[in-house]
């Protein structure tokens, strides 16, 4: 075998561990978006929003790292900024919210049996499918991210606070207990985002998101590599739902399956107008520090925490 030939299989099996790590952590994460808001409303506090920021800061962090090692071999692309990507980030809030859990939410419910949201990717290809066919995506820019232009402001703070982490999972190994620290909810999303930049160091930017919307494209591009990928995150996440004694058969319902297709199709017509999905957002587009993402993500939030304020209105009523 050529070694260019081996390197690059090496590189794939990384990814594809990685990519199983991410499933089996999105399990015990504090990964879901949907959830996040629900929790600021009904619970006053935002532990899973600041989870899933700081999945964000350990990408940029290691983006930094790599970037200032020359090992980073090309940063994702941004897209304009205009009313359309606010639109998509309703529309992938909207779906999200009828889905009653984003595109990371339903791979953990997958992951434990609840098999009516196998229909949520697949209503995201089909909603991809059609938007493809009647919008247009917004162009992608090649402007640089502003992100390594400040990196060597924010290295040295980054550091520290890899160094605090690193830290508190010592002490953890110390006492023996390093297994409940790393699944806490809030570690098992730090470890979303570390085994992201993994990934994108070994096989480039991938989100399963984006990889079905490859498939609806019509992309030949990797499609088959990005979707083994998708079934290694899938494996982990049933891996991780056995473990945490959560797996059991949840016989779908008519309403649950037309509730995850609607929701999945919706989240698919917003990630192609964004374009992203919240996986995307949340691990590439707000590291990277895009303007189009952080539009994205809170017009997405607003109008998830809209719903469910209209939801629980129209409910005590």
């Amino acid at each position: 075998m050529p070694m260019s030939v081996a390197l690059l299989s090496f590189a794939f099996l990384v990814a594809a561990v990685c990519a199983a790590i991410m499933g089996y952590a999105i399990q015990r994460g504090a990964t879901c978006m949907v959830a996040a808001v629900d929790e600021v409303i009904t619970r006053r506090r935002a532990h899973r929003l600041i989870a899933l920021v700081e999945a964000a800061a350990w990408v940029a962090g290691g983006l930094i790292l790599a970037n200032m090692a020359g090992i980073l071999q090309m940063a994702p692309v941004g897209h304009t900024l205009g009313i359309v990507t606010v639109c998509g980030g309703i529309l992938l809030g909207i779906g999200a919210l009828i889905n009653r859990v984003c595109v990371f939410g339903a791979i953990a419910r997958l992951g434990s049996g609840e098999w009516a949201y196998a229909l949520t990717p697949v209503g995201f290809l089909l909603g991809c499918f059609v938007a493809e066919r009647l919008m247009a995506s917004a162009a992608p820019t090649a402007t640089a991210s502003p992100l390594f232009s400040v990196g060597p402001v924010l290295v040295v703070p980054f550091l520290v606070f890899a160094a605090w982490r690193g830290i508190e999972a010592f002490d953890a190994v110390r006492n023996r207990r390093f297994a409940a620290h790393i699944w806490s909810p809030h570690r098992a999303t730090m470890v979303i985002g570390l085994a992201f930049v993994v990934m994108l160091l070994t096989v480039g930017s991938w989100a399963y998101t984006d990889a079905l919307a490859s498939l609806a494209h019509g992309m030949a591009d990797n499609v088959a590599a990005k979707m083994l990928l998708f079934a290694a995150l899938l494996v982990g996440a049933l891996i991780g739902g056995w473990t945490a004694g959560r797996l059991r058969l949840v016989v779908p319902t008519v309403a649950d399956m037309s509730r995850c297709l609607i929701g999945g199709a919706m989240m698919g017509v917003g990630s192609l107008l964004i374009p992203g999905s919240n996986d995307g957002l949340i691990l590439i587009g707000l590291p990277l520090l895009q303007p189009y993402a952080w539009v994205a993500m809170a017009s997405m939030t607003i109008a998830i925490a809209v719903g469910m304020i209209i939801e629980r209105r129209l409910g005590t009523r």
